[in-house]
């Protein structure tokens, strides 16, 4: 961060302004102690330079890839039918190895009457933006050749980012507004529209709606988690005791189960 302000000619007052911090954040974060900052101030600082940060959660192990391919092949799903629907034909994970460079295609889809070919990349968290641009640059360079193997000679060739329609996702498009504005300028409408009638390439990026009806992976209930409270008198075994006069009361045991008892 040091090295990239002083490229631009930014005393560190002049960083933390933009930004929008105090100029202790600056200095923090150019130290090397982002551990004492909030999240938010190093996204705002390094947004001054159009930078991101992202931050992610790992540990879940096979759980945590299986919660994801279950979101990814829904909205895969979800898309694939959308676009047959409107006659396009499609082909699920079209996967290539060439020159060096595998990987596979989340949906190649192709428009018979218009000869448009349009190659879709299907996130379901918009983690890293520049590893997304680079890998679908790649896969719209290789697509007409994969089209080529399938019989399909196209005549354009379109790129479409599909994101979920969660909060969560409309505020990363949100917060890199200005990158993704360049990258994907035609947006889920307009996409739409396309779609039902193609005409010439397009860039866009659109938001799905999860077909199970979730936007969220395990979607939390939004109850309150309290403290276990002690046993209702229901729930105490019905254990009588003899009493010197021969007969049979539950007060010392409910007592003993339920101290706060008078």
């Amino acid at each position: 961060m040091r090295v990239i302000r002083h490229r631009r000619g930014l005393r560190q007052v002049d960083l933390a302004q933009r930004a929008g911090v105090g100029p202790r954040a600056v200095a923090n974060l150019e130290a090397g102690r982002a551990g004492v900052m909030g999240i938010g101030s190093i996204r705002a600082i390094v947004a001054v330079f159009g930078l991101t940060l992202e931050a992610s959660l790992r540990g879940l192990g096979a759980d945590e890839d299986r919660l994801l391919d279950q979101r990814h092949a829904a909205l895969l799903g979800s898309c694939a039918k959308w676009l047959m629907e409107l006659g396009w034909q499609t082909r699920i994970e079209v996967s290539y190895s060439e020159w060096g460079e595998r990987g596979s295609i989340d949906i190649l889809a192709w428009h018979a009457p218009t000869a448009s070919l349009l190659v879709i990349e299907i996130k379901t968290e918009l983690v890293s933006i520049e590893a997304t641009l680079r890998k679908l640059d790649e896969k719209v360079r290789l697509a007409p050749l994969l089209a080529r193997r399938l019989g399909w000679q196209s005549a354009s060739v379109s790129r479409l980012l599909v994101l979920p329609a969660a909060r969560s996702e409309r505020r990363r498009v949100s917060a890199n507004r200005v990158v993704l504005d360049a990258a994907f300028p035609v947006r889920t409408r307009a996409v739409r529209t396309w779609c039902r009638r193609p005409t010439g390439p397009i860039t866009g990026l659109m938001f799905l709606a999860d077909p199970r009806g979730q936007t969220r992976t395990d979607v939390g209930r939004r109850t309150r988690i309290r403290r276990p409270g002690p046993p209702k008198a229901s729930e105490v075994p019905n254990r009588s005791v003899s009493t010197a006069n021969g007969r049979s009361s539950g007060a010392p045991v409910l007592r003993e189960a339920l101290p706060g008892l008078r």
